[in-house]
């Protein structure tokens, strides 16, 4: 099953954003280790993942969402991390 990346900038301070969060983890399998960035694997196509999340944003925040391909480097990163992108990808 493809793995994706969800990246975003939420620019409104102060904003709570736990329904975001919470459909994020819907999707299935996922790993969350950097601030902004989270990993799911799904069956979902991206553009049906960017259509869900973004009703949890406004205006002013950003978006991205990038199937991964497999290939990946880290620095920092804990073995909880790094076990959970072997396995999946």
């Amino acid at each position: 099953m493809p793995v994706y990346a969800i990246c975003y900038d939420l620019n409104n301070p102060g904003q709570e954003y736990d329904e975001l969060y919470n459909d994020i983890k819907k999707y299935g399998s996922w790993w969350h280790h950097l601030d902004s960035t989270w990993l799911v694997e799904t069956s979902s196509l991206a553009s049906d993942i960017r259509d869900d999340l973004k009703s949890h944003l406004d205006s002013n925040d950003e978006l991205l969402v990038v199937k991964l391909s497999g290939a990946w480097a880290s620095s920092g990163v804990d073995s909880s991390g790094t076990d959970w992108l072997y396995d999946h990808l």
